[in-house]
């Protein structure tokens, strides 16, 4: 029998006259966001150690003799704190202007404006006027390798990226080298952080515009993105990340913590594999084949009206191909629809690569499946084929003279004649490829940054993502689509959110009938009763 986790001892403490219960050990700065007051800081950051350098945090503490750095100090039972004393605060302003002797007032041209923690501290705290009088420095911009461009002159020496490729990463390929006003960070190597796929985590921590990407480089201003919580799309990791959009284009990804998924972290690849939500050539309305075999677009009340009356009269079984990037709703509707004909199986294919782990948080990786969602198609009997590249697997469903769905694969390998031995053939998708042209209906859906649904990562957790871009023309998501043509030929009901749609997976798993829409919150809920399956083809 497993011993009991014994409950953290609890000390009391007082934080600019706030009196509040802590666990003990906990650090100051912590327990002073607990009491509602940000303390201003650079070099501290949860993931990583706190080397207590920069000096930005520091507090007065009643019967210490000097100010303490709350990034590293402690509570203790009966601590009286003060964050707003005059000590402490003169203290903070000294800090600022040392960092503002040599900081470019650059400003206006700095990727970070708008996000920068160096504007925001001295607007709060730091001196009115500069007193120095000598030329600043000039050190110049430097490549890092990779997405990575360093501008040393903004840089404060935090060594959150220093310590993020040393703690983190554990590929030590950055360290600062010379000391006093003279220290710069610099890379270990002339391929500096080329080759490692977790380096732009480094442009996330640094805290002014030091370390910036290349990708986003002078791309959008902070203050015009829009940002949306989400799902990173491109491997079964399912990190917790941000759309950032603007003019209804995704500008880039940024990582959202969760200590369950990705703590604070994700891989390049998810970071920068966005351009294809960005894709124009996208099927903005249902189209209908007449008997000449031309495709006329209709109302989606007519479409689905057509379709219904089709499918109830339709013979032997359905096939179906899903892709691994739907949701679980859509691919849940479309099983329901299935089995609404007579039932019949199906397959999906998914990219496969090298898994990478990241050795600080091992639980983090980039994982074996390229795509989203290969658990949940897997969890709603669809059984994997092709190659690793994606590709290929299709014959027998080519072959196949009943009716046959296609939920949001792309078909882009398949034969120009794909389906056409299907007494009905259905796709629904984004892009109009030649084996889609070959289908009776063809029903637009939008991507998952088009919507609000779910996917089940590898391990087996269930994670909302929301709606970030405006979808094209008359585009759906493919669990209203299915869900209304479910609704036309049976008794179900046609769901009206997102919700609904997660409300009807436990009919065809009871696992999913086990959550509400509410357990799963911003950073999901972990699947109960389904046993951990590995990832298959190696």
């Amino acid at each position: 029998m497993a011993e009991p986790v014994p409950t953290p001892e609890n000390v009391s403490v007082t934080i600019d006259g706030m009196t509040l219960s802590v666990p003990k050990g906990t650090r100051l700065l912590d327990a002073c966001a607990q009491a509602g007051v940000s303390i201003s800081h650079y070099c501290y950051h949860p993931g990583l150690s706190a080397p207590a350098q920069c000096r930005m945090c520091l507090v007065e503490v009643e019967k210490s003799p000097k100010l303490v750095a709350s990034c590293v100090g402690t509570v203790a039972d009966g601590m009286v704190v003060h964050t707003q004393s005059e000590n402490a605060l003169k203290a903070r302003e000294g800090v600022l202007e040392f960092y503002l002797v040599n900081h470019p007032l650059d400003c206006p041209v700095c990727d970070q404006a708008g996000e920068c923690k160096l504007q925001d501290y001295v607007a709060a705290e730091g001196p009115a006027m500069g007193r120095s009088k000598e030329p600043k420095r000039v050190l110049g911009r430097d490549d890092f390798g990779g997405d990575v461009l360093f501008y040393a002159d903004r840089c404060v020496m935090c060594t959150r990226c220093v310590r993020f490729m040393r703690e983190v990463a554990q590929d030590e390929r950055l360290t600062t080298v010379q000391r006093g006003h003279r220290m710069v960070i610099d890379t270990f190597y002339d391929e500096g952080l080329t080759g490692n796929i977790w380096a732009d985590n480094v442009v996330d921590l640094c805290p002014v515009g030091a370390l910036v990407s290349k990708d986003f480089l002078h791309k959008a201003r902070a203050w015009d993105l829009d940002r949306t919580p989400s799902v990173c799309p491109n491997c079964s990791m399912g990190c917790n990340v941000r759309l950032e959009t603007r003019d209804n284009q995704v500008m880039r990804l940024k990582p959202r913590p969760n200590p369950e998924v990705n703590a604070h972290w994700m891989c390049d690849f998810g970071r920068l594999n966005y351009s294809w939500m960005n894709r124009v050539d996208r099927i903005e309305a249902p189209l209908v084949r007449d008997a000449s075999g031309r495709h006329t677009p209709l109302s989606w009340a007519d479409t689905l009206t057509r379709l219904a009356d089709a499918l109830r009269g339709a013979t032997g079984g359905a096939a179906a191909v899903v892709s691994p990037f739907e949701s679980n709703e859509g691919i849940g509707a479309l099983r329901r629809v299935m089995e609404a004909v007579g039932g019949g199986g199906g397959v999906f294919r998914c990219e496969q690569g090298e898994e990478v782990a990241l050795p600080g948080f091992p639980e983090l990786a980039l994982r074996r499946d390229r795509a989203a969602n290969p658990v949940g198609v897997e969890l709603f009997g669809f059984a994997r084929t092709g190659g690793a590249d994606g590709k290929g697997g299709l014959e027998q469903l080519d072959a196949h003279t009943g009716v046959l769905f296609v939920l949001g694969d792309e078909l882009a390998d398949a034969p120009a004649d794909f389906g056409a031995n299907a007494s009905l053939f259905v796709y629904v998708g984004q892009h109009l490829g030649p084996a889609a042209r070959n289908a009776h209906f063809i029903l637009p859906a939008t991507t998952f940054a088009e919507m609000e649904g779910t996917f089940t990562n590898v391990q087996r957790r269930v994670q909302r993502f929301w709606p970030a871009l405006r979808a094209p023309g008359m585009a759906r998501p493919s669990w209203q689509i299915l869900g209304v043509l479910l609704a036309g030929i049976s008794e179900s009901g046609a769901p009206g959110t997102a919700a609904d749609a997660f409300a009807g997976l436990g009919t065809v798993r009871p696992e999913f009938g086990a959550l509400s829409w509410a357990d799963l919150g911003a950073q999901g809920a972990p699947l109960p009763g389904v046993r951990e399956l590995q990832e298959t083809g190696d």
